[in-house]
Order: C-alpha cells, then sequence, then structure tokens
C-alpha cells in the first residue's frame, strides 16, 4: 500500500465513522459498492478517480479531506485483522506491516511460510538490503550461490544486489519479520 492509498484508507473509515455511516449506507449514498468501499479502507484497493469522485460526491467532501496526509503516530499492528499483501494459498502469505510512509525511510512485512515453501525475488539492485528476523523455524536464504539457515531469533543481513530466495525446509510452518530500509534517504 503506497502513501495515497493508506491515506485514503484511513481518511475513508475515519469519514464513514465520524458521519455514523455502516459500509452499506455509505455505498447507497457514494453509488460505489459496499466491497469495493470495505477493499479501499483495508488499503486493497487501488480506486480510481472516477470511483473518488463518486465518494467525494456522495459524503459531500473535499478531495483534500480524503487525501490529506495521515500521521499515524505510534500504532499497533495485528496480523490476524489484516489482509495480505501478498499470498500463494497453502505456500506463504505476506503482509506489509508498515509502508513507506512521508517520514519514514523503510518497510516492514511479517512472512508466515508453510512446509517446502520457498519465495523467489529478484535483484533490487546496488544498496539494496533486507534485515530478517525469524520468529519461529528456521529458514534457508539464498543469495546468488550462498546459503544461510538462519534460525529463530537470529537476525540476517541480506544483500538484495541479485536474486534470492526463502524457503522452509522445516515440517512446520515458519514466521519471519522482514524489515527493508530505503538505503538512498538518510537517516
Amino acid at each position: 500500500m503506497d502513501d495515497l492509498n493508506y491515506n485514503v484508507a484511513v481518511n475513508l473509515k475515519r469519514i464513514r465513522r465520524e458521519k455514523g455511516m455502516s459500509l452499506e449506507g455509505m455505498a447507497e449514498q457514494t453509488g460505489v459498492s459496499k466491497s469495493m468501499l470495505a477493499q479501499i479502507e483495508k488499503g486493497i484497493a487501488n480506486p480510481s478517480l472516477g470511483v473518488i469522485g463518486k465518494i467525494i460526491g456522495g459524503l459531500h467532501i473535499e478531495f483534500q479531506e480524503l487525501i490529506e496526509d495521515v500521521s499515524p503516530g505510534s500504532r499497533l499492528v495485528h496480523i490476524k485483522e489484516m489482509e495480505p499483501t501478498k499470498e500463494v494459498r497453502g505456500k506463504y502469505k505476506i503482509w506489509n506491516c508498515f509502508p513507506y510512509e512521508n517520514n519514514c525511510v523503510a518497510k516492514i512485512y511479517r512472512i508466515d511460510m508453510e512446509p517446502g515453501a520457498e519465495y523467489t525475488g529478484s535483484s533490487q539492485g546496488k544498496k539494496a538490503r533486507a534485515y530478517i528476523s525469524v520468529l519461529e523455524g528456521e529458514v534457508k536464504i539464498r543469495c546468488g550461490e550462498e546459503a544461510y539457515l538462519v534460525g529463530k531469533e537470529d537476525v540476517f543481513c541480506l544483500e538484495m544486489d541479485r536474486q534470492h530466495s526463502y524457503r522452509n525446509d522445516t515440517a512446520k510452518r515458519i514466521s519471519l519479520i522482514c524489515f527493508f530500509p530505503d538505503c538512498h534517504k538518510r537517516y
């Protein structure tokens, strides 16, 4: 979810609650389906300008009110309440816990992998890296020809300048946290 989608998601939910509306009531008032509004509020839909126009017209709000910057402050993320941003059924799920934001220079993902699952990523270029912390189990991380076995409570720095993969060779689900700093920005 990028900054704009995040802002629209948070602001739409806030506006709906302030107006005391249900998703169904908002759908009737805006002409946008209940399912689309729910997806927008969860940050998993990228609404078109036409949909945004229906929302601001139906709710009688200004465009700026819907897209204004949201200063999130401290936040608690409940993975069980989030929709995965990427999922291969029966293999793995990835949640973008904290996307890049205006003042932040990192993304944080939670990844759960079933036994035998593998996720392969392409090169992200020079200076791209990820820090991986294993919450449960152990993961085999391959980068080019090198392979590493990273266990529970270990933290691994992965230079992502070439193809890389994460693999669960165990008999149980494993859980990881991946922290992706934007190394082109200064802290």
